[in-house]
């Protein structure tokens, strides 16, 4: 495990010499410790990708030459998966066939975006008919420049490379600040890096804490481009310091998603969704299908299965066979959750969970918890908990479904359920959220944009969208010169 930051191609401590504890959430004990960064660090990172910007070969390099490295170290990756597996177990709490889901993952993300990259090279321009003659014009595709990149701690290497291989195929150097929870991995893409070939300050990596070395990388003027994954606050900031800069930005925040199951639904697959839903990675996903709308015909056997079916959820260390439900990330997401879970109790019925599994009070551990019978004003019902508690009510009709489903401030993901196709898409229609699965919910490709309406964001990520966030937009017109312009000067022949 790295102990060190990585700037302009070098493992380097902090300017003041600080360090910080990482702990392992599964038993609240420190297990390694990395650099506090602050803003002297955050300056470094970013002068060293200004100078990769500015005067390396990065940005001038083929996509084809790009493509190359991006798949070297996709490849770095998928050769390390064991290893990075485990050093997300331990770091995030999540169980192993997680992690290494995840890890399979991050190297297909820099795999996908080396091919954008190559694809680069045959349309980064285009050319644009104008009808004026003597005139011809077209459009490029650059490099917007240094970016800033924030992470969270719920999908750490994989959050990591859905900003740092997109700006890579563009062409963009970049600043990355890990989430202080889950700082391991993100480190060990320093040496991936190197051993890919990556040029010198194309890749930064600064350790520390939000207001120190996230705020001073979002207010550093040589930073071009800024994208954020996390809470509504921190984003809300975010864009307000890149307003005073004019930055491009683009932020992925928060969710209560909805899952809109219809009568037609056999019980068994409903049940496996609605878990999926929201159990994975403890319910710790910025998408995750916390509000469950049933259709009142099969509301009572689909929740007697539900009940059934999560009190079976193994939990435990995530590198224990069989487990399925690790720990929350830190002993403050643990409290925040069990916080939010009490008034729950007086607003909503507790069907199951709500509470520390036994035996294993020594770690951030929550039970897989169900709430039913709350108003639509509840509060458990509207805000997002982000950890792994579910509202389930009832529903008669699909117009009820559908406005309960979009009565929300946040419209990041949505997911229906029906066995009727042309209901199923007529509804996924209806919902005003930027990610909507049908039959589903969840499962997530690289191909496809991921981003939110209201308050769940800005811009999006993934697929040739992800990759554009990184790029800019010139037009070049030339005018022939052999035609005469005379506008104020007539009778001139050039």
């Amino acid at each position: 495990m790295k102990d060190q930051m990585f700037i302009h191609g070098d493992y380097v401590g902090s300017a003041s010499g600080a360090m910080f504890d990482v702990v392992a959430p599964s038993n609240r004990e420190v297990f390694h410790r990395v650099p506090r960064g602050n803003g002297e660090d955050i300056d470094r990172a970013v002068k060293a990708a200004r100078k990769a910007f500015d005067d390396g070969p990065w940005p001038h390099m083929s996509g084809s030459e790009r493509g190359a490295v991006l798949r070297r170290m996709g490849d770095l990756i998928a050769e390390r998966r064991d290893e990075l597996a485990r050093l997300e177990v331990r770091d995030n709490g999540k169980p192993l066939p997680e992690a290494l889901w995840d890890i399979d993952d991050t190297a297909g993300v820099f795999h996908f975006y080396a091919d954008l990259a190559e694809r680069l090279d045959n349309n980064a321009e285009e050319d644009i008919p104008l009808g004026a003659e003597g005139f011809t014009s077209k459009a490029m595709k650059e490099p917007v420049g240094v970016a800033g990149a924030i992470i969270p701690w719920n999908f750490p290497l994989l959050m990591a490379s859905w900003k740092v291989a997109p700006a890579f195929a563009a062409g963009c150097p970049m600043v990355l600040k890990p989430s202080e929870l889950t700082p391991i991995t993100a480190l060990e893409l320093g040496d991936i890096a190197r051993k890919s070939g990556l040029p010198s300050g194309v890749l930064n990596i600064v350790t520390g804490f939000g207001p120190e070395a996230g705020q001073a990388l979002a207010e550093h003027p040589g930073v071009d481009k800024l994208a954020f994954t996390g809470s509504v606050p921190t984003g809300s900031r975010i864009m307000a310091t890149a307003a005073r800069y004019i930055k491009t930005v683009s932020l992925e925040l928060g969710g209560k998603s909805p899952l809109v199951v219809f009568a037609d639904t056999p019980i068994d697959e409903a049940v496996a969704w609605i878990m999926f839903g929201i159990f994975w990675n403890q319910g710790e996903v910025c998408s995750a299908t916390s509000r469950v709308l049933i259709e009142e015909a099969i509301y009572e056997p689909l929740m007697a299965r539900l009940v059934e079916e999560a009190r079976k959820i193994e939990i435990g260390h995530g590198l224990e066979d069989g487990v399925l439900h690790g720990p929350l990330v830190s002993q403050s997401q643990h409290e925040k959750v069990l916080a939010c879970i009490e008034p729950g109790k007086s607003e909503a019925r507790l069907v199951t969970g709500g509470g520390v599994p036994k035996g294993l009070e020594a770690g951030c551990y929550v039970e897989p918890t169900i709430f039913a019978e709350m108003d639509e004003s509840a509060w458990i019902w509207r805000e997002e908990i982000f950890g792994p508690v579910v509202c389930v009510k009832p529903f008669r009709t699909e117009d009820e479904a559908v406005r309960m489903a979009n009565d929300s401030r946040f419209g990041l993901g949505a997911a229906v359920m029906s066995a009727d196709l042309d209901r199923a898409e007529r509804v996924a229609g209806a919902f005003r959220a930027g990610i909507v699965w049908i039959n589903r919910s969840q499962p997530t490709f690289t191909d496809a944009p991921w981003g939110g309406y209201k308050q769940s964001g800005v811009g999006r990520e993934l697929g040739e969208w992800g990759r554009n966030n990184y790029l800019e937009t010139k037009q070049i017109t030339t005018f022939d010169r052999s035609r005469p312009w005379g506008w104020y000067l007539k009778n001139t022949n050039g």
